[in-house]
Order: structure tokens, then sequence, then C-alpha cells
């Protein structure tokens, strides 16, 4: 009975092992995608991303229209703006959008506040700006 016991305990103690190192190898640093990019994290990257996408579809957007769109929907085939980026849901950030005619205001809140996940908001001056620790405004610090 023993051995059974001392069988299954290493196994056990393996199966931990390697679940520490399949998680130490995901977890490496984020390696910056171009120069002066002020993302901590491929989650912040992608928030950036989202953020600059909008940005250009609403200038293309009030351009055609004479006015910025007042709706996610309303931007969707405006420059990369995608059906699927209407979503409000982007994983580890959640969007919140507010458009009129006249601008816009577009904010990006992680789901949990840490060093690698910070919150955006831009508007139609395409300024973007950041929180560490709080949803960002129009009048928090201007991303460097």
């Amino acid at each position: 009975m023993r051995p059974r016991v001392e069988l299954r305990a290493r196994r056990v103690v393996a199966a931990l092992l390697l679940t520490l190192v399949a998680v130490v190898a995901g977890a490496q640093e984020y390696k910056p995608r171009f120069r002066g990019d002020p993302a901590r994290s491929r989650a912040e990257a992608a928030a950036l991303g989202y953020m600059r996408t909008l940005v250009s579809a609403q200038r293309e957007y009030k351009k055609k229209k004479g006015g910025y769109a007042t709706s996610l929907p309303a931007l969707v085939n405006h420059g990369s703006f995608t059906r699927r980026m209407t979503r409000t849901d982007r994983g580890e950030y959640i969007v919140s959008f507010t458009g009129r005619p006249k601008g816009y205001a577009l904010s990006l809140t992680p789901t949990q506040f840490d060093a690698e996940h910070r919150a955006f908001f831009v508007d139609e001056s395409g300024d973007i700006r950041v929180e560490e620790d709080k949803q960002a405004t129009a009048s928090s610090a201007p991303l460097k």
C-alpha cells in the first residue's frame, strides 16, 4: 500500500512542477512593439491599438460626414474599424464610448488594475491620457 501512495505523491509533485514551469514560461516580460511604445504589457498594447484605430476611424468618418460618429457601430468600415470592434468587452479591458457630432470620448478601463494594466482615455483631440489606479478622464495625465 505504501509504494502506491509514494508513487501518487511523486506524480502530483511532477505535475505541479510542470504546471509551474509552464506558468513561468508564459509570463515573459513585455517587449515594446515599436520605438517609443508606452505599453507595459500585451494587454495595454492591444488597448492602445484599439484606441488609435478608433481615433483614425473617427477622423475618416468626420471627413466624410462632417461630424463625429455617435456610436461604435457607426464607425464600422471607416478606416480599420471592424464590426468586431463594437464589442465593449475587450478581454482585460472594458470600453466606454460617448459620441456626439461635435466630439467623442473613449475610455478603456482594465478589469483589474496592476503594474501591467492602466486605464486610458482619448477624445477628439487625439491625445491619449492615462491613470494608474482609476478610470482615466480628460483631466488625466498625458500618456508618455
